[in-house]
């Protein structure tokens, strides 16, 4: 039986507020049946120092397969979850730090499998410690796993490919990094900017610039200084375009924009270029500009 939404006056602007989760709603309803909140953060010592009561913890490395390099399959995606005691039918909250860029990014993934209720904590990790709720530095007990099916993962409707964004001039590339990343500053000076730092799964670029054409909307002036989402209104001021892919470093930061984009302002058709500029900076010959938009 799905947990029921979360009525929050703030959300019902929103193009689909079931999205969303406040703190104090996810606080009354820790340990029901059929909820699970995971926990997944840029840095992993985080969850050890504290999280919240029942939490689970999924790494960003887990969501990826060490051998390809590609999103984990079926068979993966699988096994995780059945570890976790994570069932298809039941409600997954997702929250982490810096304003939920890895949490968005594992609820993406969630997504490219179809898991039917994936919700994310506004204000993730820090909202919920300003606030000085409950927490815990148990680890969460999976009591049994389960046996989660393995479904095929489907990449058509969320994420796109380096060939397509290279070849199709009708698409409308969105940079959410820095200014300093896009302008395409020594990479020694815009690493500090990037989403892992020297976290595990930092990629940095031997090139440094942005897509031929992209337009830039950091992802920080989507999300207010305490961390929270902006108003629908305030998000449809700065939107680009509604056909549109999104690419950040290694994806996390793409992650956050294209939660936005896609739940908050119903831009269905939004994907991620999840390669990023760790990809399309060490392609041998690919084209890259530097300069900021209003150089251009």
């Amino acid at each position: 039986m799905a947990i029921a939404f979360d009525n929050h006056p703030s959300f019902r602007e929103y193009a689909e507020p079931g999205r969303l989760v406040s703190a104090s709603w996810l606080s009354a309803r820790l340990g029901v049946k059929g909820l699970h909140v995971v926990e997944c953060n840029e840095d992993s010592v985080l969850y050890n120092i504290g999280h919240l009561p029942s939490a689970l913890r999924i790494n960003p490395d887990e969501l990826i397969d060490p051998t390809t390099l590609d999103i984990i399959d079926g068979e993966g995606f699988s096994a995780l979850l059945s570890r976790l005691g994570i069932g298809r039918d039941d409600t997954v909250v997702f929250y982490g730090d810096r304003s939920n860029r890895w949490a968005c990014f594992a609820l993406w993934v969630f997504e490219l499998f179809g898991h039917p209720d994936t919700r994310i904590l506004d204000g993730g990790r820090e909202g919920w410690m300003q606030e000085e709720r409950d927490t815990s530095l148990s680890p969460a007990l999976v009591l049994s796993p389960s046996h989660y099916p393995v479904c095929e993962r489907d990449d058509s409707d969320a994420r796109a490919f380096v060939d397509e964004l290279a070849d199709d001039d009708s698409i409308t590339a969105i940079d959410v990094r820095s200014a300093a990343e896009f302008s395409g500053l020594p990479s020694e000076q815009a690493a500090a900017h990037s989403e892992l730092g020297s976290g595990p799964g930092a990629v940095t670029a031997r090139r440094q610039g942005h897509v031929p054409g992209a337009k830039h909307l950091p992802w920080k002036s989507l999300i207010t200084p305490s961390g929270m989402f902006r108003s629908r209104k305030e998000l449809e001021k700065v939107w680009p375009a509604q056909s549109s892919v999104i690419y950040s470093q290694v994806g996390a930061r793409a992650a956050l924009v294209w939660f936005i984009g896609r739940f908050l302002l119903g831009h269905t058709e939004t994907r991620i270029y999840d390669g990023g500029w760790s990809e399309w900076g060490n392609m041998v010959g690919m084209p890259i500009e530097t300069g900021s938009d209003a150089e251009k």
